[in-house]
Parts: structure tokens; sequence; C-alpha cells
């Protein structure tokens, strides 16, 4: 099957989108399937073969974040030009609400289009504002996929129609197994954060609030922050007499995403919502870390109400510091919670989620027709 995925965001900025898109191809391409990827990118990244540029971005408010987007006559143009050299049997593309390529390729497409939203915002005034506009491009879908209850409930009620509900993927085998970080975690326990530092809803802020009242309690508690940021903004907010126990690494690769997984005795995880899925949990979940996240719907439904890992209230640096120190003071249910999240995440493995996805693809292309009703109904969610 030849397949043409779309991503909205651009590629060099990482984002859980982008993750999805390129984890999803490789997953199609191991099962043997043509797999090409068309994406906003700054020029002079370095892309795989399979990776097509549809050339820069620029920053645009979107969903609580700056999302970096493509759209004009330009992008338009090359769109349709990788279509048609394409030749695609089925589209996919991702978050075609989003002004970008996704959207571009729903209008200028001629074929069966299966579509992926992972936007949770009940409230989103852009997407409210541009319905009408936005169903002449979404009618031309043939299947629709949503990766959480909440991104199909945004779906629902800004768009209309239904969604089959396909959870984001993780590449489990890439971080059960890592070797930790020299000198982590420590004898006086340490915690991680990965997430983009300067981004309010990824809860950064509510962490190091909590991490000031715990480092002062716990002497030799230590923490460890990955991710793009300016990091002086990040110590600024960490007590002086602290921020010697504080390691920022900055953006990291997959290889050193999975050291620091497995470099901490708690991995936090403390947005504040806006999320969908929650693709930094999965990850941690496959490297069996013991996770505490706030309680978010999409972090909620991942971590089974609390089975596989703990939760604290949203947004209460208090809550988060009651809780960490809970866990950390207990090896045993750090032992529980790590194993019932690496049982947890099987179901979320690409090899059964992009066997999911293919089938919605079989679907919307009966034999001899280029179009389809919409898919509506698929399997549950893993349990």
């Amino acid at each position: 099957m030849r397949v043409g995925l779309v991503c909205p965001y651009t590629w060099e900025v990482p984002g859980g989108v982008q993750q999805h898109v390129g984890d999803l191809a490789e997953a199609l391409m191991g099962m043997g399937h043509h797999v090409s990827v068309l994406t906003p990118c700054e020029p002079g990244t370095e892309l795989p073969a399979h990776i097509v540029s549809a050339g820069g971005a620029v920053p645009v408010p979107y969903n609580g974040s700056v999302a970096r987007l493509a759209f004009g006559f330009r992008a338009a143009a090359r769109v349709r030009r990788w279509i048609r050299d394409g030749r695609f049997d089925v589209l996919h593309v991702h978050e075609p609400a989003a002004p970008s390529l996704s959207l571009l390729a729903c209008w200028v497409a001629d074929g069966p289009i299966v579509a992926t939203f992972h936007t949770s915002n009940p409230r989103s005034r852009a997407m409210s504002v541009s319905a009408a506009a936005l169903r002449t491009a979404l009618e031309r879908i043939n299947g629709r996929i949503a990766v959480s209850d909440a991104a199909r409930r945004t779906l629902v009620e800004h768009l209309g129609g239904d969604a089959v509900l396909i959870p984001n993927g993780v590449a489990v085998r890439r971080f059960e197994r890592a070797d930790p970080l020299e000198g982590w975690p420590g004898a006086g326990g340490a915690i991680g954060f990965l997430g983009r530092m300067d981004e309010p809803r990824k809860g950064l802020p509510v962490l190091l609030r909590a991490f000031n009242q715990l480092g002062r309690e716990r002497p030799g508690l230590r923490l460890l922050l990955a991710g793009p940021g300016d990091p002086r903004e990040a110590l600024g907010r960490v007590d002086p007499e602290l921020r010697h126990r504080v390691a920022l690494l900055g953006r990291v690769d997959d290889a050193d995403k999975a050291r620091v997984y497995h470099s901490v005795d708690l991995f936090c995880a403390p947005n504040t919502g806006g999320e969908s899925f929650g693709i930094v949990l999965t990850e941690a979940m496959s490297a069996g870390a013991a996770i505490l996240a706030s309680d978010i719907p999409a972090f909620r439904h991942v971590l089974r109400d609390g089975a596989a890992g703990a939760l604290f209230e949203a947004g209460d640096p208090a809550a988060l510091a009651r809780a960490a120190g809970e866990v950390l003071d207990d090896p045993r249910r750090r032992r529980e919670l790590s194993a019932a999240a690496r049982a947890a995440v099987r179901g979320y493995d690409w090899r059964t989620v992009a066997a999911d996805v293919v089938r919605v693809y079989e679907t919307v292309m009966p034999a001899g027709t280029a179009h389809a009703r919409p898919v509506t109904v698929g399997r549950a969610d893993p349990q």
C-alpha cells in the first residue's frame, strides 16, 4: 500500500504530533508499506529519505501553545505536487483543523482520505469560529480517527461527526532498556521531568514550586529536567540554595530520553491541561518508571485511574509535593507502579496501533472505489 502522511507542524521542533507521525511512518514501513511524509521544515534540516519538506513555517497561537504552521499559495502548490507524484492509495492527514498542510491536503486531494484528530480543547475559539470553513474540507474525509476520548469530544462538539478511537502509539522496545545517566539517580532520590520548559501547560512551574518544598525536607533529593527552553528561567524559579541539585539537559534525542526515564526514582508529568493523550507517559511507562502525573482526564485514562501511575490534583504544588514524598518513601509502591506501567503500556505498542490504523485504511478503500463512507467504529481502548 502507498500511504501519504501529512504533518501540520514543523518537523524540527519536537512535539507529540510530530512524534506520532514519525513513529507511525516507521511502523507502517516495517509492515512493508511504502510511506512518504509531508511536513513543514526549516531549510537545512537533515531528514530521512521518506520525509519531504514543504518549506518553512510561521509561528501561530493555537490550542494554548504556539504552533509553527505552513499555509498559503506556495504551500498549497507543494502539497498538490507531492500528492500528484506520490500516487498514494490513501492519504492520512493529521490535525486537519489546524490552518496548515493537512487542511490544504484535504482541499486538493481526490482519493481516499483518513484524518487523525489529536487536539483536546473544549473551548477552542479558533475552531468554533472557523468551523463552517473547515467543514468544506472535512467533508472530503472518508475515515476519522481520534487519539483519545478527549480528542473525540473536541471533534464532535466543534465540527460534528464521529471518529474511530485509536490511541497514540509508543515504540515500547525503544524505551524499555537503557543505562541511567552517570551518577543518577543517587542515594538521596531523584525526580525527572521531560517537556518544553517554556510552555506553561506542561506544568514545570508547578513542579519547581513543589521541589522547593521537597528539597528543603530532603537534603539529597535532586531534580533532572530535559527539554527545550531557557534554563535560566527554570533555575530562577528554584530557591538559590537548591539550584545545585537541579540538572538541565536541554533537548534530548530518543536515546538520551530513554536514559532520563531510567535515571530517576520518580518521573513527574505535572501538565495543567490541554493534553489529549500523553506520549511522555507511555514512553515513561515503557521504561518502567514510577510515574506521578496530574489528574487531568487524558492522563487519568492512560494511567488507569492511578493503577499504573500515581495522580495528584493538577496545578497544586502542595499536592504534588505530598504525593511525591509518599511515593519516594515507599520503594514497594514504586516497584508496583513500575510493573503496572509496563503491563498497561503493551496495549499502546506501535505494532498493535499501526495494525488498527491499517484496518481503517482498508475500510475506506473498497476495491475499485475511490471514496467510501466515513468510518465510525473501531477497537476499544487498551485495557
